[in-house]
C-alpha cells in the first residue's frame, strides 16, 4: 500500500516514522526546499514547549533521546513586571517537573532525518499540492520543473493550519471549515548570550504580562532566547522608528532593552504572524483521504500544546489502525470520533490560558490560588491534580482534563462552603 503524506513538517515526519513501522510505502511531499539545508524564514520559529504528550509519542518509537538531546527543561514561569523583583512560579507541586524548550526548526530537522532513514520512506521537496481527487487518490504538484501527477492509496494532509489538502477538500465540497482568528498578532525578537552565558534564567519560560498584551521568551541551546510579542492586531504598526521602539520598550519592557542589541532591527524586519483556531468537519473523505494535526484542528499556542496535540494525533491514528486491523476505511472515521472532543477541549483551554498569561499571572490573587492548588496536590496526591499538570505532565485525554478539573473545583467549593458554615456556627456559639 502506498501512502502519500502532504507536509514534511513535525506531524508529517513523525507520522511517516510510525507508518514505516507498519511496512507501508510512504512518500512525504513538502512544498519547501529541504529545511535541513535551506535558510529558515526570518522570525518564523515560535519555539516549542514539548511536554509529556509529545515525549510519549517520541518514546514509543525510540526517538525521544535523540530528538530531545538539545531541549532545555523549564520548571516554571518567570514573571517580569514593569518594576519590582522577578517572580518564579513553578509548574508542578513538587517543583521537579518541566516542559522542554526546543527550536521548531531543530525538531523538524531531527524528525525529518529519522523519517528519511526509515525503510520505505521517501521525501519529495519543492512539491506544492495544486490539485487533488480525494476519491481516487490522485494529486498534482507544482515543482520547479513543472507539474507532476502522482497517485496513492491513502492521502494524508499533515500540512499545517493553512493546509492545501484541506483547501482541496473544501473545493470539492467534502469538508467545511471555521477559522476563528484571534485579534492578535505575533512578532519574534531575540536576546543573545552575554559573554557566552544566558542573559536570563534558562530554567524558566519568561513572561512579561502587560494586561492586553505580553511577551514570552524561551531558551535556546546556543544560550540565546527567542522572544515572541503577542500584541493586539495593528499595534505593531504604531512603532515605525528606532526612537519610538526604544522609547516604548524602555517604558513597558525596561529589563529587555539592555539585553536585546538587535531589538530595532528585529522589530522592523521580522514579520507579524497571525493566530487562530481551525475547526474542520469532517477530517476524512472516502476512507482514503484524511487530515491530521493542525491541518484538521489548529490551535493558538498559549498552552504550548500545538505540537504535543499533533503528536498525540499520530499515536491515536496508529492505535486506530491497530484496532481496525489496518483498515484505513475504518481507521480514519474512528480516529476523528476519538479525537474530536479532545482537540476541541485543548482549543478552548489554549484560548483561556492566553487570558491567564496575559492578565492574571502577575496578580497576587492568582499567585495565592496557585499556592493553594499546589498545597491540595501535596495533601491529596493523585486525587487533586491541577489543570496545568494534567495537560502538560500526563496523557489524560484533554476532554477528561476539563471534566476532572470541573469536578475538583466543585468539591473544593463545597468543602470551602462547609468549612465556612462550621466556622460561622462556632462564632455564634462563642457569642
Amino acid at each position: 500500500m502506498k501512502v502519500a503524506i502532504v507536509g514534511a513538517g513535525l506531524t508529517g515526519s513523525l507520522l511517516a516514522c510510525y507508518l514505516a513501522r507498519r511496512g507501508l510505502t510512504v512518500t512525504l511531499y513538502e512544498r519547501r526546499p529541504d529545511p535541513r539545508v535551506a535558510t529558515a524564514d526570518r522570525g518564523r520559529s515560535i519555539n516549542l514547549a514539548i511536554s509529556e504528550r509529545g515525549l510519549d509519542a517520541l518514546r514509543r518509537i525510540g526517538l525521544d533521546t535523540t530528538v530531545m538531546a538539545d531541549a532545555l527543561p523549564m520548571k516554571g514561569r518567570m514573571i517580569h513586571a514593569v518594576t519590582g523583583a522577578l517572580d518564579f512560579q513553578q509548574y508542578s507541586a513538587s517543583g521537579d517537573r518541566a516542559i522542554n524548550s526546543i527550536s521548531r526548526g531543530a525538531l523538524n530537522n531531527a524528525l525529518l532525518t529519522a523519517a528519511s532513514a526509515a525503510p520505505g520512506v521517501s521525501v519529495e521537496f519543492e512539491h506544492r499540492l495544486c490539485e487533488l481527487d480525494s476519491a481516487a487518490g490522485r494529486m498534482v504538484f507544482q515543482t520547479p520543473s513543472g507539474k507532476v501527477s502522482v497517485a496513492a492509496d491513502i492521502v494524508l494532509g499533515a500540512d499545517g493550519a493553512g493546509s492545501a489538502v484541506r483547501e482541496q477538500l473544501l473545493a470539492e465540497g467534502i469538508v467545511a471549515e471555521d477559522v476563528d482568528f484571534l485579534d492578535y498578532g505575533y512578532k519574534e525578537l531575540s536576546i543573545p548570550a552575554v559573554d557566552g552565558e544566558f542573559a536570563l534564567d534558562p530554567g524558566a519560560l519568561h513572561i512579561w504580562p502587560r494586561g492586553t498584551s505580553m511577551m514570552i521568551a524561551l531558551p535556546n541551546p546556543d544560550r540565546s532566547f527567542t522572544c515572541t510579542l503577542f500584541w493586539p492586531a495593528g499595534s505593531f504598526d504604531a512603532l515605525t522608528t528606532a526612537e519610538a521602539i526604544i522609547g516604548y520598550f524602555g517604558e513597558h519592557y525596561p529589563d529587555v532593552l539592555p539585553l536585546a542589541p538587535d531589538l530595532v532591527d528585529d522589530y522592523l524586519h521580522n514579520p507579524v504572524g497571525v493566530l487562530g483556531t481551525v475547526h474542520t468537519l469532517p477530517w476524512q473523505a472516502h476512507g482514503r483521504t484524511g487530515l491530521i494535526g493542525d491541518a484538521a484542528h489548529a490551535i493558538v499556542p498559549f498552552y504550548g500544546q500545538g505540537a504535543n496535540c499533533a503528536f498525540e494525533d499520530v499515536v491515536e491514528l496508529d492505535r486506530c489502525l491497530d484496532d481496525t486491523g489496518g483498515s484505513w476505511a475504518r481507521a480514519l472515521p474512528l480516529f476523528e470520533a476519538r479525537r474530536r472532543e479532545n482537540t476541541e477541549a485543548i482549543a478552548d483551554m489554549a484560548l483561556n490560558n492566553f487570558i491567564e498569561m496575559r492578565d492574571k499571572v502577575a496578580s497576587p490573587v492568582f499567585r495565592l490560588t496557585k499556592q493553594v492548588e499546589h498545597t491540595l496536590e501535596r495533601l491529596l496526591p493523585g486525587r487533586y491534580v491541577s489543570r496545568y499538570e494534567l495537560v502538560a505532565f500526563s496523557t489524560t485525554p484533554y476532554a477528561e482534563v476539563q471534566r476532572r478539573v470541573h469536578r475538583q473545583h466543585q468539591y473544593v467549593g463545597l468543602a470551602a462552603a462547609g468549612l465556612a458554615l462550621v466556622a460561622l456556627r462556632l462564632l455564634r456559639r462563642l457569642r
